[in-house]
């Protein structure tokens, strides 16, 4: 019982540590497409100062600019839609922590009731020890 016990929490263990990799790899994966999208922003900042035109819809707007702004536009797209495996992601790891904290807990209840027995036994085997004694 004890070797199932013990494979089964470290089992449970490297599920909650696979779920935390998960979460800290989508949480990157945000950052870096913000912080991609910020340096985009300062890039079309910059082109619209060296142009003069921030207009859109303008004739002689800046292809560059143009560009630019669709890749930002599909940077935030994707850390929006990574922020929804986010927390998918999260969801999954607490649920893992909390099938981690069951097993261990039903572990430490079998270690209790293990040692609880083995009291007993002890006990018994030193109340018959006093009855031979007694009797002679």
């Amino acid at each position: 019982m004890k070797s199932k016990s013990a494979s089964l929490i470290r089992l449970k263990k490297f599920q909650v540590d696979e779920k935390r990799r998960q979460v800290l790899q989508i949480e990157t994966m945000i950052a870096d497409f913000e912080r991609m999208a910020a340096e985009l922003d300062q890039q079309i900042e910059i082109e619209h100062k060296k142009t003069g035109i921030s207009d859109v819809a303008h004739f002689a707007y800046s292809t560059f600019a143009k560009a630019a702004i669709t890749r930002r536009d599909n940077l935030l797209t994707s850390a929006g839609d990574m922020k929804g495996k986010l927390e998918a992601a999260q969801d999954e790891l607490a649920e893992a922590i909390e099938d981690l904290k069951k097993v261990e807990l039903l572990d430490a209840r079998e270690h209790q009731r293990e040692k609880d027995e083995q009291a007993k036994r002890e006990q018994a085997e030193f109340d018959e020890i006093g009855r031979l004694r007694y009797r002679r």
